[in-house]
């Protein structure tokens, strides 16, 4: 069965936009309503997704609907849009109540338009509740959220938040921090935990769930290093993560056939583009592909580079690129936000993780009030490389850099 609609649905955190998103994922869910592509308000929905036209051959079934159309991040300039049917929305949803030791009421965090939201709506509608709401219209601060977990009654409580807003929370103290930690679990992710985060939430009483899953699987699929039950993760030759199992997307709209997607023993089969290793039954995720920079002879993971400053206590946040280098073929640059009151030496920072990593690893710094992002926890990796640079992304005219000589000091 062919041609169901796809629904574009702007949407807030207000509760009107909320309850509407409700009542067309309920619909979507059950097959008697379009598939729904959820983006910002105000916002034109993302070309990929087709909003306004119809599933064609593949992208739907009448035992299965297609529920939802959630375009991925983009961070790497290609955005797609995952085609989520009903039975991976709710085998994720189950799973993850599953692994957190039954439902709950849970806390709307995240911009709904994204599959963290999105889910929080779906395990909402799997236990009869409605989801309490922290509004974002106007950016996520400690009072709001305290407000909006106060405000939220139930015997069990979650909620999904990505790494800025929990340590913002744990920073803030106080009745913010009180808050968080009354929860039953929190769901952190959008990307690595940062160093030091998840020991500063357990001395304050923080129930952090690390998860790491991607809008192809329904979110997070593995809990703590674990994956979700009926999940199974391995690794394929070239050392990417793979998914297979209930949670994985039926495929990418427009895009039949993507070799992406595959059949598995155990279900729908999707090979991430996140570079990692499963040992014992545990997962560790090391870097995205597109993470691993060779420079002047040198293999380098801009995610370790990136931990490396983070470890540095005057800074908030980091993000690494790699830029064209004429004599190094590529190096490494860096946006760094620092600590409240934290005053901030490029060189200094760039000497430490020269101590640390080797003098190949050590990028140029750039210290900015804040990261260019795409949505919760995304860095505009595009963004991010204009901003170090201060050009734009000309592959045939690239920054010149200081000079280097290979596999040497810097």
């Amino acid at each position: 069965m062919t041609g169901r609609p796809v629904r574009a649905l702007p949407v807030t955190t207000s509760p009107e936009d909320v309850e509407e998103l409700l009542a067309a994922l309920r619909a979507a869910l059950r097959g008697d309503g379009p598939a729904i592509a959820p983006h910002a308000r105000g916002r034109a929905p993302a070309p990929s997704a087709g909003a306004g036209g119809t599933l064609g051959d593949g992208e739907d079934a009448p035992a299965d609907p297609t529920a939802v159309v959630v375009t991925t991040s983009g961070s790497t300039g290609d955005p797609k849009a995952a085609l989520l049917p009903a039975s991976a929305l709710l085998a994720s949803a189950a799973a993850s109540h599953d692994r957190l030791g039954g439902p709950g009421r849970w806390l709307l965090a995240v911009p709904p338009h994204t599959v963290a939201g999105v889910m929080v709506a779906v395990r909402s509608l799997t236990t009869g509740t409605r989801p309490g709401l922290c509004d974002l219209r106007d950016g996520f601060s400690p009072g709001g959220f305290a407000a909006a977990a106060a405000a939220l009654a139930g015997t069990r409580r979650y909620t999904a938040l990505v790494a800025a807003q929990v340590r913002r929370l744990l920073d803030a103290g106080g009745a913010a921090l009180a808050e968080l930690a009354s929860f039953d679990a929190v769901l952190l992710g959008g990307g690595p935990v940062p160093a030091g985060m998840r020991e500063a939430a357990r001395d304050a009483g923080v129930g952090l769930v690390a998860t790491y899953g991607t809008s192809e699987t329904c979110g997070g699929c593995v809990y703590d290093g674990r994956p979700l039950d009926g999940t199974v993760v391995d690794t394929a030759p070239d050392d990417r993560l793979r998914v297979a199992g209930p949670v994985v997307a039926r495929g990418y709209r427009g895009r039949p056939g993507d070799p992406a997607f595959a059949a598995s023993p155990w279900g729908r089969r999707f090979t991430t583009d996140d570079l990692g290793a499963v040992s014992d039954g545990v997962v560790t995720v090391e870097g995205r592909v597109d993470d691993v920079v060779v420079t002047g002879g040198y293999k380098v993971s801009v995610h370790v580079v990136a931990d490396a400053l983070r470890r540095h206590p005057g800074v908030s946040q980091a993000a690494v690129v790699a830029v064209p280098d004429r004599e190094w073929g590529a190096r490494l640059a860096a946006a760094v936000v620092p600590a409240p009151q934290a005053r901030l030496d490029p060189t200094g920072l760039r000497r430490a993780v020269s101590v640390e990593l080797g003098p190949w690893a050590a990028p140029d710094v750039l210290v900015v009030d804040r990261l260019p992002t795409l949505g919760p926890g995304k860095v505009d990796r595009l963004a991010l490389r204009r901003l170090v640079t201060g050009t734009p992304d000309r592959p045939d005219s690239p920054p010149p850099g200081p000079a280097r000589d290979p596999k040497g000091a810097r």
